[in-house]
């Protein structure tokens, strides 16, 4: 069974602030985002340790961050609607490489790094 985490306590989540533009909500969470993967890369003890997978979930994403694979461990992210995928507790160290390879391949597809 997965073990599913917050993000660690130095990492403040950004809050939407009545009247603040949106899009620095979405830059501060992706600086959020970074920080965490960064952490995560740094600590972790698997070569996917850093790196966002993410499930369709209603009309956005569950996003989470890799930590380990023996035992999985993933770092859920809190950002916009902070949905959780329902099964994620199901996901094996193959799943989770699976995922982590899709999203790389159409990162690299559409030219996003």
């Amino acid at each position: 069974m997965d073990k599913i985490y917050a993000s660690p306590e130095e990492f403040k989540c950004p809050k939407i602030i009545s009247g603040q533009d949106i899009q620095i909500y979405f830059e501060a969470c992706e600086e959020y985002v970074q920080k965490i993967k960064d952490w995560a890369k740094e600590n972790g003890n698997c070569p996917e340790a850093g790196k966002e997978i993410r499930f369709p979930v209603a009309d956005g994403y569950a996003r989470y961050v890799v930590f380990s694979l023996k035992p999985v461990k993933l770092i859920h992210l809190d950002v916009s609607d902070a949905w959780q995928y329902q099964y994620v507790h199901r996901l094996t160290a193959a799943d989770i490489r699976k995922e982590v390879k899709k999203l790389e391949a159409a990162a690299e597809l559409f030219g996003q790094h």
